[in-house]
């Protein structure tokens, strides 16, 4: 059976993506919890998922087989056994502690007897005011709070590529940064462990979202068979790296070498690939206000423990270097205007998803941007995205590859 995973570049054309069509956990957004729940605004549902369904139409015309996290998911609970398993890791990582509380909450789940169903109300949240707890005499139970959740929504969930990533034929099960979407991983353990396609063929992990320190996929890049490029940022701690390189050397044989970027851990530049994606060979697109001030790191693979090495040549000499290119070429977002750098990369001018050397997806908010990308070489596909932006995500953020052909 041909391994369902294969992923060695960023660039090779495009078989098989992972998305999720954004769903009611939107419509459980709130001014009063948006901070906490890691939006900046609250998207229009309706709108967002036209948005969306058109990024997955334009993923299928150019010949993508489009694949959906909670499908996937819903597969993955094959039996009762498996259910009231994933049902019992959810509601720990809820915090559902009342006695009372959680008991009707369960009974509530285990109601829906359509598990694709289930799935959708496990990611929507579940709102104070959809039942009623009988009040026992539990002090947990008896206890109100002001927040108007027994459990709170996964709004970002839309954003794929973060909770976990798919590096040659493994799986970087994440750790994320912020505790509210830690559950969100959830998925990833269950589709993994559990959904038929991967039974002949068990998935071999490079990281779990057990480990004690933060990584998500944002910052991960798979530049050739033999380089990855991955981000210290706001949502990956430097300690991640470190673990997940020993990993990636010793059961991926073809990768030989990990570039870390260091880009500072600030909201706006959250993921690597929020400010450099690869979008050819030898071509990256590249937010300006990280050039100047970049720091980054190499790791090499040795016997035992990876060797590390601070870089001090330019990006572009560095690589030209681990590419073994002769020359790179760097699209800046917004072009060399700083005004427009700024406004277009908050709105994902960076973050292209390639589908293929050259050729890629786009947000069409971003037109300084994408008109260096067509003065690049390179084909752009422009979807909307005034609803989806508000989550502080592109095409990029919005997929997760699981299958790439080889690159020639």
């Amino acid at each position: 059976m041909t391994n369902p995973l294969n992923v060695y570049s960023d660039i090779g054309g495009l078989k098989q993506v992972m998305l999720h069509r954004p769903g009611h956990e939107l419509e459980n957004l709130m001014p009063d919890y948006l901070e906490s729940l890691l939006f900046d605004d609250i998207p229009f549902l309706e709108q967002a998922q036209k948005e969306h369904d058109f990024f997955a139409d334009t993923l299928r015309n150019q010949g993508v087989e489009v694949i959906y996290l909670e499908d996937l998911a819903a597969e993955a609970l094959h039996s009762e056994e498996v259910r009231q398993q994933f049902l019992t890791e959810y509601l720990n990582e809820a915090y559902v502690t009342g006695v009372d509380t959680r008991k009707e909450i369960e009974q509530y789940f285990l109601s829906i007897k359509d598990t694709r169903e289930f799935i959708d109300q496990t990611m929507a949240g579940l709102r104070k005011n959809q039942f009623t707890i009988t009040r026992n005499q539990n002090l947990s139970d008896m206890v109100e709070d002001s927040n108007p959740f027994y459990i709170d929504p996964m709004p970002n969930l839309y954003f794929t590529r973060d909770t976990f990533s798919i590096v040659g034929k493994s799986v970087s099960l994440n750790k994320m940064y912020a505790k509210t979407r830690r559950r969100e991983t959830l998925y990833g353990k269950y589709i993994f462990q559990h959904h038929p396609m991967f039974q002949d063929d068990p998935v071999k992990l490079l990281y779990n979202r057990t480990m004690d320190t933060r990584l998500e996929g944002g910052d991960i890049l798979v530049l050739t068979p033999k380089v990855l490029a991955i981000g210290i940022s706001q949502r990956t701690d430097v300690n991640s790296i470190e673990k997940l390189a020993k990993n990636v050397f010793d059961y991926e044989d073809s990768f030989e070498h990990i570039l870390a970027f260091n880009i500072g851990e600030v909201r706006k530049f959250m993921h690597l690939d929020t400010v450099f994606t690869m979008v050819d060979h030898d071509k990256f697109t590249i937010h300006p206000e990280i050039e100047e001030n970049l720091v980054v790191y190499s790791v090499a693979k040795e016997s035992g423990v990876p060797k590390i090495v601070e870089e001090t040549d330019s990006l572009e000499r560095i690589l030209c270097r681990y590419l073994e290119l002769p020359a790179v070429e760097f699209i800046r977002c917004g072009g060399d205007d700083l005004t427009a750098a700024a406004r277009e990369q908050w709105n994902d001018g960076s973050n292209t998803l390639a589908i293929g050397p050259g050729e890629v997806v786009v947000y069409d908010r971003n037109p300084i941007t994408n008109q260096k990308l067509e003065e690049a070489g390179v084909i752009l596909h422009r979807i909307p995205g005034s609803e989806l932006v508000r989550g502080r995500g592109g095409p990029r953020c919005m997929s997760m590859p699981f299958i790439r052909e080889a690159l020639d």
